[in-house]
């Protein structure tokens, strides 16, 4: 684990914006963190890496003389790799450049508008909260998810394959099952969780069963995360509009900004996409979408539980099994951070713990238990 001494978090801002890294400085020094350091570019950062102890790095994607994903990849490759937070701008592009640097081995994501700046830097209790989750991550999980620096690769296989065909997918895939479920799995995560995400959907076959995932992420970057898997995998996977059926071989990530649930239709299952105040201040929440499906499932569900900072989704999860279904949650080894599951356990409402590297073989041998 790369923990911080004395509990004292040094940080180090990299912003080609004056105003942001002053902001930034004055905000996390009021939240009682350290400011190590501010640079406007990656090259000034090397420098101060040099000459300043650091704990955490608050990056910028677009910067003079070095992108801050050049910067990233550099960084995570290095003898002395460090947790870094992407500061990226609330647009389609900032969204999918950021999901590059998760995928590369950033932590997480703070969402930065291009209006209301200064409101949002006053604000700012979601930048001390990643800040903080990055201090206390698991780097030997980043740096060993394999994601840092590896564009997406398309799943030719998947083309024109029918929801339940035995068509070859993706390297390293699972079996195809040997049948369609109505089981249906839901999965919430968040700090890490891209790297997470992008280890095991793409080992699903192309018939797996029905997949809601909840992942901590802004408005905008959601919709992006699924473009990408979708590129990645055998299944199918699309950001949730409300209304679609929950169907084998599909994979439907809950929108940034809003909770989703699942609800009964006769025979059916859909999702429910609404606004509603923030739960365990997150939108969307793990815990509303784990209880809908403790509701609406009962045993037909399997809960999946993974890496993330806090208590999202684990008196959900208890509820599920409370329901019976089946419920997993990743290790502690292969979290990046072992907030979420570790409260789920104790709370008494996981079945099984399951290390990343086989959590996709879990999740099928789950729904084949689960089958109605």
């Amino acid at each position: 684990m790369n923990a911080p001494s004395a509990a004292i978090i040094r940080v180090l801002i990299v912003d080609d914006s004056a105003v942001v890294r002053r902001g930034l400085a004055d905000l996390l020094r009021g939240a009682g963190l350290e400011v190590a350091g501010a640079a406007a570019d990656p090259i000034y950062a090397a420098e101060l890496l040099r000459h300043h102890a650091v704990d955490v790095i608050v990056l910028d994607v677009e910067m003079p003389r070095m992108d801050g994903i050049s910067f990233l990849r550099q960084l995570m490759a290095s003898e002395r790799p460090l947790p870094v937070v992407m500061c990226s701008t609330l647009t389609e592009r900032g969204a999918r450049t950021t999901l590059d640097a998760l995928a590369a081995g950033a932590v997480a994501i703070v969402a930065k508008p291009k209006l209301g700046l200064r409101e949002f830097l006053a604000e700012g209790s979601s930048i001390v909260q990643a800040v903080r989750a990055a201090a206390r991550c698991n780097l030997q999980a980043l740096r060993g998810s394999g994601a840092a620096g590896a564009p997406p690769r398309q799943v030719a296989a998947r083309q024109g394959n029918a929801v339940g065909s035995s068509a070859p997918g993706a390297p390293g895939a699972l079996a195809p099952m040997s049948r369609q479920s109505d089981t249906v799995v839901v999965v919430g995560v968040s700090t890490g969780g891209v790297q997470a995400i992008e280890q095991w959907v793409p080992r699903l076959p192309c018939n797996a069963p029905g997949v809601v995932l909840v992942q901590h992420m802004p408005e905008r970057f959601t919709a992006s995360l699924a473009q990408r898997l979708d590129g990645l995998s055998q299944v199918h996977v699309r950001e949730a509009r409300g209304g679609e059926r929950i169907l084998p071989g599909q994979v439907l990530i809950a929108p940034g900004g809003r909770h989703t649930r699942i609800v009964r239709s006769g025979a059916h299952f859909h999702v429910q996409v609404f606004d509603a105040p923030l739960v365990n201040h997150h939108r969307p929440s793990v815990d509303v979408l784990f209880r809908s499906a403790a509701a609406a499932l009962g045993p037909h569900a399997v809960g999946v539980i993974m890496t993330g900072m806090g208590d999202d989704g684990a008196r959900g999860l208890r509820q599920m099994r409370e329901a019976g279904a089946w419920t997993l949650a990743q290790d502690e080894a292969s979290c990046v951070v072992f907030g979420m599951p570790k409260e789920a356990i104790a709370l008494d409402a996981v079945c099984e713990v399951v290390p990343l590297a086989r959590l996709a073989e879990g999740v099928l041998r789950a729904a084949a238990r689960r089958m109605p």
